[in-house]
């Protein structure tokens, strides 16, 4: 037996919903998984989270000897709570899902709960000075300089990509997020802007803390790395280039692109800013590997042409294939 056209469309429409669901689920975990590895081996041992909950936390648990994982949840709850009431629905099942599980992955990768392989004296150091609560990294030894670089670099490279992939799939980890977005609301700062204040506030409050200046320098540093990297998790790399020509010839320039690239073209209306004369400006995408190929189209059909290219991370249409980290 059949069913009806329309209940097919309806199963099909479920179908597909709950799978982009599991999926956006899916994609919240592995960010979660590299997030908790990326603060609990390299960042928390050697003091060098890049602002955020996670700084504060290192705070209190020299303070108090509770983890930082611990004190992650204990800003992060009623942050998140908080910034439901104030903020809205911006912050509603899936920012609380992604903050629950990247915390909870700080807590399960603790070093400390590496003990039952058979290889953790090798693997887990305390790097902590005499008299001092423990300190445990994985895999460096806090010996030198270069530990303390190495862990850095691994650290924010983990925790952007971790980042990366939870924003893409529509979560949230909460901490500076929800503040941010309360003073955005309330006092009209950007969301850059925000940022910018809130994560500077924590980290020079950790320098202070610790009396170490070259941890307020690592903190910058990591923060500028964590948020590249964040981009390139979420956004992917720039494998198309956007280019805008303006010329004296667009009929020939577009049969070309046409014929050679194939790659199709949009003309925009514009006016000349000095005569005041009406043109038509070409709008093309092309892949990387194409803009030396326009380049010489260009110059052999109108030397006095003017072209912009600039950066498109994703392109969605003929020709190009959308990408996903999922697949």
């Amino acid at each position: 037996m059949k069913l009806p056209p329309t209940r097919c469309c309806m199963l099909e429409v479920i179908r597909v919903s709950i799978r982009n669901e599991l999926q956006d689920y899916a994609g919240i975990l592995a960010g979660s998984i590299l997030f908790g590895i990326a603060y609990s081996w390299f960042l928390f041992p050697f003091r060098i989270s890049p602002g955020g909950v996670a700084g504060l936390a290192q705070v209190l648990y020299h303070w108090t000897g509770i983890t930082e994982s611990i004190w992650m949840f204990g800003f992060n709850v009623p942050l998140f709570f908080l910034g439901y009431l104030v903020v809205g629905k911006q912050f509603g099942i899936r920012s609380l899902v992604g903050m629950l599980m990247s915390n909870s992955m700080c807590w399960l990768f603790q070093p400390s709960r590496m003990s039952f392989l058979s290889d953790y004296g090798n693997l887990v150091h305390n790097i902590a000075e005499e008299g001092q609560l423990p300190r445990l990294a994985v895999f460096f030894t806090g010996n030198s300089e270069m530990d303390i670089l190495l862990a850095s670099i691994a650290g924010s490279a983990l925790l952007g990509i971790g980042l990366g992939l939870i924003f893409k799939f529509r979560g949230s980890t909460g901490g500076t997020d929800i503040p941010v977005a309360i003073l955005k609301k309330y006092t009209g700062v950007s969301i850059s802007t925000g940022y910018w204040m809130i994560e500077s506030l924590i980290i020079l409050a950790v320098g202070f803390v610790f009396r170490n200046p070259v941890i307020v320098i690592w903190a910058y540093l990591n923060l500028f790395l964590t948020s590249r990297m964040t981009d390139f998790a979420a956004e992917g790399m720039p494998y198309v280039k956007a280019v805008m020509i303006v010329t004296d010839k667009p009929d020939e320039v577009r049969d070309t692109i046409f014929q050679k690239l194939n790659r199709g073209v949009t003309f925009l209306k514009a006016e000349g800013g000095y005569q005041r004369e009406k043109k038509d400006v070409i709008y093309v995408c092309i892949h990387r590997r194409q803009v030396m190929l326009l380049r010489r189209i260009l110059k052999g059909i109108d030397p006095d042409a003017f072209m912009v290219l600039h950066d498109a991370y994703d392109v969605m249409g003929y020709g190009f294939r959308q990408r996903t980290l999922t697949y």
